[in-house]
């Protein structure tokens, strides 16, 4: 919803404050705007964002709070975390969710301009890093990462995408910075450069490979998965907002709570909903966000992902985009914990589920789970024509992929998936009689 004009007599009795949202004069109490900043595109953080602004979870929870204050929600869309970053700064944002490494340059930022940041609860994540995909396009020859060397790479230089990146290319005795040809470009622009030719390979996080790829218009080169490091994106308060409206933002963890309920009661709809408002399809948005999806959702600030985040405040320094960061300083869970009050525990202990195929029948508004890749291939063969999408699990990473865009094995009769060639590739390396075939044969095969 619009930001609500405010009167200027208004404006001239009361003063304006930077923490807990902008105040006005209204009836019996006052008028309170909260602004929130986040990605609609980045659908790994709809709980916080898409989603929970189309349920209306976080104004029905201000409604409730009773307090004697008229609240407004002002949503502001970016592509990006940066530009969050800069609003909040400045003091005209008051909650944001971002990615790991932007959610680090929020607290270093937020520290910097002495405007300081916390991050208060987590929205999606993946423990091994499946978050985050390399793709060449449709037709390129590049078949691993040492392919990369000398070439031009498209990713957002400061976001998890780009943490991957500099990871990978490291582990493939590459360097980030001198062995490639590194363009700094917005998700949007990186994709068409990488179509246009101008760009050999996009390192983006969720939902630009799968959306390419779903697209037919790139290939998996690398899943951010073999690294077997955590990433997930997060919800950051400026800190005076907090200390002055904590009731304000428990309602908005209690709000991205129910968000989280629904999505994991209704993916289907979960999914169709945040296509509907974002133009994303909701098979795209499946493929992350369903109920075996590359992204697990839970508030809780789990120990494990705060370790990982404290690993990637290395990476950044080194390329000279924070300093120190004190992460256990920017942490703060307090919120969070007396939102989800006698179930954080709980929430801290929920694991990601087992890996698992899914198909997604035309029409239907629930998936059907398959234990097996053979089993699944066995379905969409018999049901042809009558399939929205089919979803596998990597072999090896367990990232879920789109059936028709995974690249396929066969190993003593078995059907083996994986996200990347190169991944696939390193399993017949070391399996003897397993070899790559094709998606029809793979069909062939489990009919």
């Amino acid at each position: 919803m619009k930001r609500t004009a405010v009167a200027a007599a208004s404006l001239l009795l009361l003063p304006l404050t930077a923490c807990g949202g902008t105040a006005a004069a209204g009836g019996d109490g006052s008028t309170v705007t909260v602004t929130v900043g986040y990605q609609s595109k980045t659908i790994n953080t709809v709980t916080a964002g898409t989603l929970l602004r189309s349920l209306g979870a976080f104004e029905k929870e201000l409604d409730a709070l009773h307090d004697g204050h008229t609240y407004k929600v002002d949503w502001q869309d970016y592509a990006t975390g940066a530009p969050i970053t800069a609003q909040m700064t400045a003091g005209k944002i008051d909650i944001g969710s971002m990615g790991d490494f932007p959610l680090l340059i929020n607290a270093a930022r937020g520290k910097q301009l002495n405007r300081p940041t916390r991050l208060v609860s987590v929205t999606g994540y993946n423990l091994r890093g499946g978050l985050n995909t390399i793709v060449t396009a449709r037709d390129s020859t590049i078949g691993s990462l040492a392919g990369l060397k000398g070439r031009k790479v498209s990713t957002s230089i400061g976001s998890a995408a780009d943490g991957t990146l500099i990871r990978a290319l490291q582990r493939a005795g590459i360097d980030p910075d001198k062995g490639i040809q590194k363009l700094n470009q917005q998700p949007a622009v990186g994709a068409s450069a990488l179509s246009a030719g101008s760009a050999d390979a996009l390192s983006q996080f969720v939902a630009w490979p799968g959306l390419l790829t779903y697209q037919g218009k790139a290939k998996a080169l690398y899943d951010g998965a073999e690294l077997n490091l955590p990433t997930f994106h997060g919800v950051t308060a400026r800190e005076d907002f907090a200390q002055k409206r904590p009731a304000v933002l428990e309602a908005f963890l209690r709000a991205q709570a129910e968000a989280t309920d629904y999505l994991g009661a209704h993916p289907v709809s979960a999914a169709e909903k945040v296509a509907e408002a974002t133009g994303l399809p909701a098979e795209v948005v499946y493929l992350y966000n369903g109920a075996h999806g590359i992204s697990t959702f839970d508030p809780a600030i789990k120990p494990r992902l705060i370790s990982a985040l404290k690993q990637d405040v290395t990476i950044l320094k080194a390329a000279k985009l924070t300093g120190d960061v004190d992460v256990d300083a920017f942490v703060d869970d307090k919120y969070v914990r007396k939102a989800l009050a006698a179930t954080y525990a709980q929430h801290l202990a929920t694991r990601p589920p087992a890996a698992a195929g899914e198909v997604w029948p035309k029409g239907a508004q629930q998936t059907r789970t398959f234990k097996s890749p053979a089993q699944l291939l066995s379905y969409v063969a018999e049901h042809k024509g009558a399939i929205r999408a089919a979803y596998v699990p990597d072999a090896t990473t367990g990232t879920l992929w789109f059936a028709d865009k995974a690249v396929w094995v066969t190993d003593g009769g078995r059907l083996l998936p994986f996200v990347a060639p190169a991944t696939a590739k390193a399993y017949v390396a070391g399996h003897s009689g397993a070899h790559a075939i094709t998606y029809a044969d793979a069909l062939r095969r489990a009919s």
